[in-house]
């Protein structure tokens, strides 16, 4: 199923889907937070090093099937596949947009 997502979900996905850590990283604002089942991370350096741990090394990849607009957030959902425990494993993904930029995302099961 292919959905139309906003041009900086849109790169993300893209770039999760090549297991590319500078190009998912890009979207980001410079002051982004991203939540991740609870856990915080400020900041490029922090996010980088997020994406390269959960992300990079066991090759996660989100597929999204699914999108609506909730409480001023982008709400998509759908499966990660990769080299984790219980892959596939269906995700909620709430990206705050600033412009044509993630200021925030929150990320969970």
């Amino acid at each position: 199923m292919s959905i139309k997502l906003p041009t900086p979900i849109a790169d993300y996905v893209a770039a999760n889907a090549r297991l590319d850590a500078d190009a998912m990283l890009r979207p980001f604002a410079a002051d982004a937070v991203f939540v991740d089942n609870g856990k915080r991370f400020e900041g490029s350096e922090q996010i980088r090093a997020l994406f390269e741990r959960e992300v990079i090394a066991v090759k996660a990849v989100f597929a999204p099937d699914a999108i609506r607009h909730e409480a001023g957030r982008v709400v998509v959902e759908g499966p990660a596949h990769g080299d984790f425990p219980g892959s596939p494993l269906r995700f909620t993904y709430r990206f705050t947009l600033d412009g044509d930029a993630i200021a925030a995302l929150e990320v969970t099961i």
